[in-house]
């Protein structure tokens, strides 16, 4: 008996469901286009001219990122727009830390069964964020993929470029003995640290998205897990431009303990891990998963989310700048010579 041809949409790929997806989020992607931007939506590769938004003499600094497994708690909660936006914040704080402002981003999905719904979300996500900071959101991939993934599940990476007066550019080269480092708060566990979060919520305290613990302060599972990581571009760009930073680290996977020594060279970062208030979540977490104390400043970013470094006459001004801009700072420590042939985080 003969059969009639095979279908891709046999094989589990719907082709007209991807290209759903893309055009419920295309008035979205417009919004963000910059006038670097040459061409529109469709093309098989983005352009951008960097001349058009001033920047005709400057390093390009590119950086490609994930969210990890906060896609599952993203999954569980049935809310994606939220990841989209922590993927651009968290690979614009990427670039910032080398001094560069944002140009571009282009942003990757994976799904096991193509729902244009849930992606135009995650790609909406992706674009306000990308509006927010004034960047465009210049291309990017939807790819569905059965076998790879299971359906429900997808993963979510992005690519950001950003450009760096070669002047400004921040290497870790101006670091020296003597400066002062300051704390910017998180909103949260950002994108990192969730599978060992998602552990102990899900499985060792056994709590559902919608639960109110009363040690999270009155916020529920969803609204705790689910905040989105903050972007810095706009704070710390006055600053910036003033040259009062001599360098800026981004904590990410690695915590403190990984993510400051990128940056110290031969110096040392003294650090008083009692100098800024550990947040519920972050607290609760501590205790109800027995998490060490080394092990918590190395899985998760306790409540910062990035380091500013300044010379000691620059404290007042550099804090009170940021505080005119909605944030809230704490001076963690002091930058000393390192003890050994590279620089590492000590604790005071």
């Amino acid at each position: 008996m003969s059969q009639g041809p095979t279908r891709y949409a046999e094989a589990g790929v719907d082709i007209a469901k991807k290209y759903e997806a893309v055009e419920r989020a295309t008035a979205a992607i417009r919004r963000t286009f910059t006038p670097g931007v040459v061409g529109d939506v469709g093309n098989f590769g983005g352009l951008f001219d960097p001349r058009a938004v001033g920047w005709h003499d400057a390093l390009l600094v590119a950086s490609t990122d994930g969210v990890g497994t906060k896609v599952e708690v993203a999954r569980q909660c049935g809310v994606f727009d939220t990841v989209g936006r922590d993927l651009v914040n968290h690979c614009i704080n990427d670039i910032l830390v080398q001094g560069a402002w944002p140009l571009f981003f282009l942003d990757y999905i994976a799904v096991g069964k193509m729902e244009p719904e849930m992606a135009s979300d995650l790609i909406r996500g992706c674009a306000e964020a990308c509006q927010a900071n004034g960047l465009a959101l210049l291309g990017g991939e939807t790819a569905e993929m059965p076998g790879t993934y299971m359906p429900g599940a997808f993963d979510l990476a992005g690519t950001i470029v950003g450009a760096v007066k070669r002047e400004r550019l921040l290497d870790g080269s101006r670091v020296a003995p003597g400066q002062v480092l300051l704390g910017l708060t998180s909103s949260g566990l950002h994108t990192n640290g969730y599978s060992l979060a998602r552990r102990i919520v899900f499985e060792t305290a056994g709590l559902k998205v919608d639960d109110r613990p009363t040690e999270l302060g009155g916020a529920s599972v969803r609204e705790a897990l689910m905040a989105v990581h903050k972007p810095y571009l706009k704070p710390l760009w006055g600053l910036l431009e003033q040259g009062r930073i001599a360098a800026l680290a981004h904590i990410t996977g690695g915590g403190l303990v990984d993510n400051v020594p990128r940056v110290l060279g031969r110096c040392d970062a003294v650090i008083d891990r009692g100098s800024w208030p550990t947040p519920p979540l972050f607290a609760w977490l501590c205790e109800r998963g027995r998490v060490g104390v080394e092990e918590r400043f190395q899985v998760f970013n306790m409540g910062l989310g990035m380091v500013v470094f300044v010379e000691a006459r620059d404290v007042s001004a550099v804090r009170a700048h940021l505080s005119e801009q909605g944030e809230t700072t704490f001076e963690i420590g002091r930058v000393e010579a390192a003890r050994g042939p590279e620089g590492v985080v000590r604790w005071s």
